[in-house]
């Protein structure tokens, strides 16, 4: 998975859940659809807000600051993420749950550090726009020019989202795993996996 985008710069920190989407708009159950709500309190109060500007249109790469996805559990901030077209966050922080909700929904949270994401606002700020290239094979970012920044990333959510699988689907691709370990074990286990 390789994915080559311009960057939405949020310079802004502790980006909570309800900025991400606000509450007035989770009344639906689905997914699809909640892209046109994403921040839409700040897009109301600020023309010139990045998700706001046509020059942004398309992005996939979303780089902000701190303590991004702070606030509520709802998972519907990465489902909104998620449906507008972004594929990758790089922050210097997330909060534990969305940073969870980020995976499991598709998304890939980077972290790096404050002066990197620093350089990078300045970069795209001096050019009008910056083009990163994020490498999830190779866990590693490339600049116009060939910069590079290695990052880190959970072997198991590395494999699901190159594999574009969610938790269930990794479990039922080891199925057969399963059932062979229940039946060495004599179906020891708090569950009959047969009737799967």
């Amino acid at each position: 998975m390789t994915i080559k985008s311009q960057i939405i710069p949020l310079q802004r920190k502790d980006v909570d859940t309800d900025l991400i989407i606000p509450a007035d708009y989770l009344k639906g159950t689905g997914k699809e659809g909640l892209g046109k709500f994403l921040f839409k309190r700040l897009r109301d109060e600020d023309s010139n807000f990045p998700f706001n500007l046509a020059k942004y249109k398309g992005a996939e790469i979303l780089v902000t600051q701190d303590n991004f996805g702070c606030g509520s559990s709802r998972e519907h901030a990465a489902w909104a993420l998620k449906d507008f077209g972004i594929k990758v966050i790089v922050a210097t922080s997330f909060s534990d749950i969305f940073h969870s909700n980020a995976f499991k929904n598709g998304l890939l949270p980077i972290v790096l550090d404050a002066e990197i994401i620093e350089t990078l606002f300045e970069r795209e700020s001096a050019r009008g726009s910056l083009v990163l290239e994020i490498d999830l094979p190779e866990q590693r970012i490339v600049l116009e020019g060939g910069e590079m920044y290695d990052f880190e990333v959970d072997p198991y959510r590395k494999y699901c989202l190159i594999n574009e699988m969610d938790d269930l689907d990794y479990l039922l691709s080891n199925l057969d795993v399963i059932r062979r370990f229940e039946s060495e074990h004599d179906g020891n286990l708090f569950f009959n996996l047969k009737e799967l």
